[in-house]
């Protein structure tokens, strides 16, 4: 797909808008189809973990079948999304698909031992770091300019509303019958093949056979590219900086709930309402922001945006009711959304084409990490110290960190001149290829030097500008 490095500059063009995006086909297959899936998962996991405790009465158990999906992540996430790289992105969707329906099914047959319901559920969201990593890299394939920031936009406030949906779902079908919300999961996964297979356009991999060297090193050469360029690297620390606030009222939102509830609310409603309100502004500021602000308003918002997502939060020091606290949650999950399809959509488009898929591993991994870790730290801060102190120091400290960050964050002309080298970025050497028999291997260098940017071993193709 062509597109020009001037269209691609949010000053140059207007918002786009919801009929844009929705316009091109290939983007209402991929969004249905990770709404299906998006939805099914979450059915699946309130329901298994339903499925678990009835079978065991153990809560050891019940919450080792919610935290299985995050394994993947954090043993081999960006190793998984390389895989991506490597074949081509609607195949590795649909083979995903597939392999993860089959999974299910056999998931909810009967007589299943505990042990084993755990093994196939690791052994489904195995295929979660690839086919996550296929769709982001197809996305600004499909997307161009502001739209891409828009899908993005779209994307992510759908994912927190499929987990409001699917749990909801999910709850309501364990209570019937937890096989059943199984198959349920199962068929989104067999919709979601079939959308992808026959409404994505099929391309050539992003790295061929030629250009391979091995899985180690392509995994390396993503987190090369992503902290070896300043301007990925600026990004990526935005957003790893914005995730270790921004769960903490929802991860600890059951205890919260418990200690400050007052007389006219029920703990378990107080917990529903804290851990809602930053997937409810999160949808509400992805759709609003993308919609009504102009492209480059935006850009100067990640700064300003950055800083009120903990800045909110620090009013928890005065130890507010369970409803101001959602609120206050509610408020950062807009901010948040504010920021992160906008940096999302510069980080995709500063990628040469052949790491976008690496890259996203690279990050996906970090904001797992980030936000389990950050959810336990504050827990086990919380055993010594009230809650509303712990959230509200946690996020004033987050102050400090994003006032840093913000500082550090890269010019205008940086920005265009990373955007532009990952344009012009030519086709990589294959491997094992010396000085004579191909391009040198480039590494990664300051926008904006006079070089190109990339990373060891592999650049993006030429005829493929960044979108």
């Amino acid at each position: 797909m062509e597109a020009t490095v001037s269209d691609e500059r949010p000053s140059q063009e207007g918002p786009a808008t919801f009929r844009e995006v929705f316009a091109q086909r290939e983007y209402r297959a991929v969004f249905t189809a990770s709404a299906l899936s998006w939805i099914g998962d979450f059915i699946a996991k309130a329901a298994v973990t339903v499925l678990v405790y009835r079978e065991t009465q153990s809560v050891a158990y019940s919450a080792a079948a919610f935290a299985v999906s995050f394994l993947p992540w954090l043993i081999g996430g960006p190793l998984l999304a390389t895989l991506a790289e490597r074949y081509r992105y609607r195949s590795v969707m649909v083979a995903c698909d597939l392999i993860r329906m089959a999974l299910m099914v056999l998931v909810a047959l009967p007589g299943n031992e505990p042990w084993l319901i755990l093994c196939l559920l690791f052994a489904t969201t195995l295929a979660n770091p690839p086919s996550q990593a296929a769709r982001s890299a197809l996305m600004p394939l499909i997307l161009t300019g502001d739209r891409l920031v828009v899908g993005l936009s779209l994307n992510s406030s759908t994912g927190q509303a499929a987990q409001v949906l699917g749990y909801l779902i999910g709850a309501a079908l364990a209570a019937f019958d937890p096989t059943l919300a199984l198959l349920v999961n199962a068929a989104t996964f067999a919709l979601s093949a079939a959308l992808v297979r026959f409404g994505v356009q099929d391309r050539p991999p992003a790295m061929t056979s030629a250009h391979r060297s091995h899985l180690l090193r392509e995994t390396g050469d993503g987190f090369r590219i992503v902290f070896g360029t300043p301007v990925l690297r600026a990004i990526a620390l935005l957003v790893f900086s914005a995730m270790l606030f921004s769960i903490v009222p929802e991860g600890l939102a059951a205890a919260w709930a418990r200690e400050g509830v007052d007389d006219g609310m029920d703990s378990g409603v107080a917990q529903a309402v804290i851990m809602a309100a930053n997937p409810v502004g999160f949808i509400l500021g992805g759709l609003l922001v993308s919609r009504a602000v102009a492209p480059a308003r935006r850009l100067v918002l990640i700064r300003p945006l950055a800083v009120l997502a903990p800045l909110v939060l620090v009013p928890s020091l005065l130890d507010p009711p369970p409803l101001v606290v959602a609120l206050l949650a509610g408020l950062c999950g807009f901010a948040v959304a504010g920021l992160l399809p906008v940096a999302n959509g510069l980080f995709v488009r500063a990628l040469p084409n052949g790491y976008r898929a690496r890259a996203f591993g690279v990050m996906a991994t970090g904001v797992q990490v980030i936000q389990g870790l950050a959810v336990l730290f504050t827990g086990l801060l919380a055993e010594r110290f009230p809650i509303p102190v712990v959230v509200g120091g946690w996020s004033a400290a987050g102050v400090l960190l994003m006032l840093l960050t913000a500082a550090a964050w890269p010019t205008r002309t940086a920005i265009d001149a990373a955007v532009e080298a990952a344009g012009n970025a030519a086709t990589p050497a294959p491997a094992g290829a010396g000085a004579g028999a191909g391009e040198p291997r480039p590494r990664p260098v300051a926008p904006g030097d006079g070089r190109e940017g990339g990373a060891p071993g592999e650049r993006g193709r030429a005829s493929q500008a960044v979108s």
